[in-house]
């Protein structure tokens, strides 16, 4: 690099040696995305920051790449706080570049200035503002170095608008590459391997528990052959579905809050409450993969491996493996080698259970009634997935009913669901920064009409980016969760949670996409079908019963007797 580089210059070329490749963004800072630009670096422009965060979060999640999101100061700097916070609740490394008023005119009320500092502490793991033109390159690598270490999140570079323009006197002097993660891997304490593999050894009836971290370290594999050479059951949180083949005799599925009736894994419950060691893999044990920390039993002990060491113990106190999966997980396969024997009753118990589940579910599945049950449309969507389909659901019902009713075909296939804070309207943004990851994937996206109406203007994204999608909306006329989780805790509910039909194929359409409706059941698959073939953005506009909710445990019973009570 010559000396007389601009900042903004600098800037673009340490994203390149970074493996920057793409920047989410909206020509804001205009110099940088300039210079990037010039560098043949792309610029996938959203409509709004907060989707355009979404789209960097859901690029992470696929590539293995730190995502880069830009935004202007004050307004646009405040739309990025939903999606950051999301990612650092789901550890997904995302470097924001966020432009700040010139350096002269700080603390003067100049255009749109706004306390960035105090907007980004909450959902960033690192913020600093660069004032020196010549510490550009270090601050740009220590963004990227602490995005992707340790337990992944977002970071965020504060960049006056009169620094990018100012000249570098000395550019180019550093050439590590920061780009991907986990940047660093770490082998947890041998001797607290040897131990948990003691553990496991030992127990009648141990349970492996996957989350999400098995995704971030990629290491599916690795949990795989642990799985065959310890012969242990596996059950995944939402965020970990795709973990293990599902069809696997020792798969539990998804477990946690949503083994509620009518659940595919509602009779599997006993054999996890029987459960006399749990081991758990890269999850925070939070509230809706515990189900309110109920489902472990309190007798069992416990194994918990992960990176973030703040999150060993947090819930379940246990053996601490601090450390990343992909290298920890095969050497305690090695540990275990030979001395776990194959448990047909394992086996033969979940099977019993799934066939169970499968019979009483079978009506569902199959069902031919208008408005449509969502449980059909996963059935048929089923028909469809491949091991390298990516399917992304928006938060609330949707994702429950994907993690309900889809099942993984191999270990590592990706469903990609908001878990963090699980906002509405992140569905339909997350499938296009998974399209940039993956160009050549079929993308399935699952949203309902409450969230679809987020973001109906990032249609125009995708078409105009030529990110195809195909997105099914579950249009049923009520935020469904809303309303019957009101239901369920006061008897009643708001008049919030209805609103005005909407025909959101005619919407697609006027964007330029596709735009197809559903009213009947047999019409679905032969449109999704279409729309895979035809690889264009194609919106699916299903006509769903309103009265229908996935099998969340806190509904079981509770929220039919509030019907009948109601006559709603």
């Amino acid at each position: 690099m010559s000396p007389d580089k601009t900042v903004a210059q600098v800037i673009a070329a340490a994203l390149l040696r970074h493996g920057v490749r793409t920047i989410f963004s909206q020509s804001l800072p205009s110099a940088v995305l300039l210079a990037a630009e010039d560098l043949g670096i792309r610029q996938f422009t959203y409509r709004t920051e907060n989707a355009g965060t979404a789209m960097a979060d859901g690029f992470a999640r696929v590539s293995g790449q730190v995502a880069v999101v830009t935004a202007q100061n004050g307004p646009a700097a405040t739309l990025l706080v939903p999606g950051l916070a999301e990612a650092i609740k789901s550890s997904i490394p995302i470097v924001a570049l966020v432009q700040d008023v010139n350096r002269p005119t700080t603390d003067r009320n100049a255009f749109q200035e706004f306390d960035h500092f105090g907007l980004f502490q909450s959902c960033a793991k690192w913020v600093r503002r660069v004032t020196e033109p010549d510490r550009m390159e270090d601050y740009v690598d220590m963004a990227f170095a602490i995005a992707a270490s340790g337990r992944p999140g977002p970071a965020v570079l504060l960049l006056p608008a009169d620094l990018l323009n100012e000249r570098v006197t000395s550019p180019g002097r550093r050439q590590a590459r920061l780009g991907a993660f986990p940047l660093d891997r770490m082998l947890a304490d041998p001797a607290r391997i040897s131990a948990a593999a003691e553990l496991i050894a030992a127990a009648r009836h141990p349970l492996l528990v996957a989350g999400g971290g098995i995704h971030l370290s990629n290491a599916s594999a690795e949990l795989a052959a642990l799985q065959e050479a310890a012969h242990l059951p596996v059950m995944t949180t939402v965020m970990g579905k795709g973990a293990v083949d599902e069809r696997h005799p020792l798969s539990l599925g998804v477990g946690g809050y949503n083994l509620g009736r009518m659940s595919p894994g509602r009779h599997l419950r006993p054999l996890i409450e029987q459960s006399d060691l749990v081991f758990f893999v890269g999850t925070r044990t939070a509230q809706n993969g515990t189900d309110s920390w109920s489902l472990f039993p309190p007798s069992a002990r416990y194994i918990h491996l992960d990176v973030d060491p703040a999150e060993i113990g947090r819930n379940y106190e246990g053996l601490r493996l601090v450390g990343d999966a992909k290298l920890t997980l095969p050497a305690l396969t090695e540990r275990l080698r030979g001395r776990c024997q194959p448990r047909p009753e394992f086996a033969q118990a979940i099977a019993a259970a799934r066939d169970r589940n499968a019979g009483e579910i079978a009506p569902l599945l199959h069902s031919e009634a208008s408005p449509i049950r969502p449980e059909r449309l996963m059935a048929d969507l089923q028909q469809v997935l491949t091991p390298d389909t990516l399917v992304v659901a928006d938060a609330s019902y949707s994702t429950v009913w994907v993690a309900c009713y889809l099942s993984a075909l191999a270990p590592g296939m990706r469903f990609i669901t908001p878990r963090g804070l699980a906002g509405l309207g992140w569905g339909l943004p997350m499938a296009l920064g998974a399209r940039v990851a993956r160009p050549a994937s079929p993308i399935l996206c699952i949203t309902g009409d409450g969230g679809f109406a987020h973001v109906w203007s990032e249609l125009e994204t995708s078409l105009r980016m030529r990110a195809p999608v195909v997105l099914t909306v579950l249009n049923n006329g009520v935020l469904g969760y809303q309303k019957d989780a009101e239901d369920v805790k006061f008897g009643r509910h708001t008049s919030a949670c209805y609103f005005a039909p909407v025909d959101h194929a005619q919407i697609a359409r006027a964007c330029g996409c596709r735009g197809v409706t559903i009213a009947r059941p047999a019409d679905y698959l032969p449109a999704v079908r279409e729309a895979l073939a035809v690889k264009e953005t194609t919106v699916i506009d299903v006509l769903t019963d309103p009265q229908a909710y996935p099998p969340v445990a806190l509904f079981d019973e509770r929220l039919e007797a509030v019907r009948r009570a109601t006559g709603k």
